[in-house]
Parts: C-alpha cells; structure tokens; sequence
C-alpha cells in the first residue's frame, strides 16, 4: 500500500527561526517552503536527498529521547568532521553493546554517529556496511 510512497519525517520544534538557522547553515538542507506569517503556525519544509525531505512545525516543548531522524552517508568518518567543524556536537555513548569512539559506533549494519539539533530533537548519520 504504501511501498512506493515518499516519506517526509515530521520534527516539531520550539524556535523556528533558530531551527531553520541549524538546518539550512549547519546541515546544508535546501529550503522548499516556509510559513511564517501566522504565529500559532510556523513551518518549514525542507528537501534532502534521493526526493526526501523534513518537515518542521513550531509547538511547545516535547522530548524525544531516541533517533528521529538518521541521514545516510557514503563516508561518515569524512561527513562527522565536517559537521564537527561547522559546530556540531556529536553524542558519546559507552554503554553494553553501544560504544562511540570520535562520536561514531560501530553497530550491526555499519557505522552511526548521534547530534542534537537546536530543539533536542536526536539525528543520526549513518554509513550502511563496515
């Protein structure tokens, strides 16, 4: 039913001028559309690659403490020092069967790396195989 269907993963966030900031300087996403001119409705969207995209709309505070969002990459290794240079912090894990080594785990799949945007909410890029 749904197979072939696009997904466009949804992110609420509190600060939409400040959320727009991290994703279009500090990530490099391609602004499609924002609206801003109704204060009880703030949104913006944004497209990233292979025809996805992210959607933000301002709300009050919510807390998500597990993956959101996770970018998929050809070179992690490259894309998280790139990213740590722009500011990006990268979450450090040490835990059973979770350990990050400069921000990135080795998991069953590949490799990942966490961060924070500007509203808490938890992103990932993820470089599938070893």
């Amino acid at each position: 039913m749904l197979g072939s269907a696009k997904v466009v993963a949804t992110l609420p966030v509190v600060d939409l001028a400040r959320a727009r900031r991290f994703y279009e300087g500090k990530l490099g996403l391609r602004l499609l559309q924002a609206n801003t001119s109704v204060p009880q409705f703030q949104d913006a969207m944004y497209e990233a690659g292979g025809g996805t995209r992210i959607y933000l709309y301002q709300r009050t505070p919510t807390k998500a403490d597990h993956t959101v969002v996770a970018f998929e990459v050809k070179n992690i290794e490259q894309i998280v020092k790139d990213m740590k240079s722009k500011g990006i912090v990268f979450e450090e894990y040490d835990m059973p069967g979770l350990k990050t080594v400069n921000g990135i785990a080795i998991v069953p799949n590949g490799k990942s790396a966490w961060f924070k945007d500007t509203e808490g909410n938890i992103l990932a890029v993820t470089q599938m195989g070893k």
